[in-house]
């Protein structure tokens, strides 16, 4: 687990006992923009999704971990690989922080761990991750980890009675 820990944080395999962190994140309306969700999640149906985290990103397209303090052993956030496509070498990647662990450089050390993760362990060539135009601080997040802007999808996003863009950022591996 050396790879997936840094200096405050870790990431880590979601377990049955982050049944109610995750059916609190899951149901906070702040992050329901950037997750696209319309309705809450019951309990039920979470308990259902964490008996089967246990794909394997191979076969589910997806990839999500908790976000750890690594002194606290407590969630503070999750982050997640989606639309896994091994044949082009590629993933999306989104992440949110508990609001109360929010601006603590928890989320730029998350996502410098599942990026050298990504790339060195399941050998992908890009990440990529959509931003809504006014999601500040995500855009801030991304650019600081060299992620480049590379499209925008005019109005994407339909919130609260208006459409908004959605920027498509991107991460190359070089290497």
């Amino acid at each position: 687990m050396q790879l997936l820990t840094g200096n405050h944080i870790k990431l880590r395999a979601v377990e049955p006992e982050d049944l109610d962190f995750l059916f609190q994140i899951e149901n906070n309306e702040l992050f329901w923009e950037v997750s696209h969700t319309q309705t809450p999640f019951s309990k039920y149906l979470l308990k259902q999704y964490i008996e089967n985290c246990h794909l394997d990103i191979y076969e589910a397209k997806q990839l999500r971990l908790v976000i750890e303090e690594t002194n606290q052993n407590q969630p503070i956030g999750l982050i997640d690989l989606f639309d896994f496509n091994p044949q082009h070498k590629r993933a999306g990647i989104g992440i949110v922080i508990h609001e109360k662990h929010q601006h603590n450089g928890y989320a730029s050390e998350a996502l410098q761990l599942l990026i050298n993760y990504s790339f060195s362990n399941l050998h992908l060539h890009q990440l990529f991750a959509n931003i809504a135009i006014d999601n500040q601080k995500s855009i801030s997040l991304f650019k600081k980890q060299n992620f480049k802007e590379v499209g925008t999808k005019k109005d994407w996003l339909y919130c609260k009675g208006n459409f908004k863009d959605e920027i498509i950022f991107q991460l190359i591996n070089e290497k």
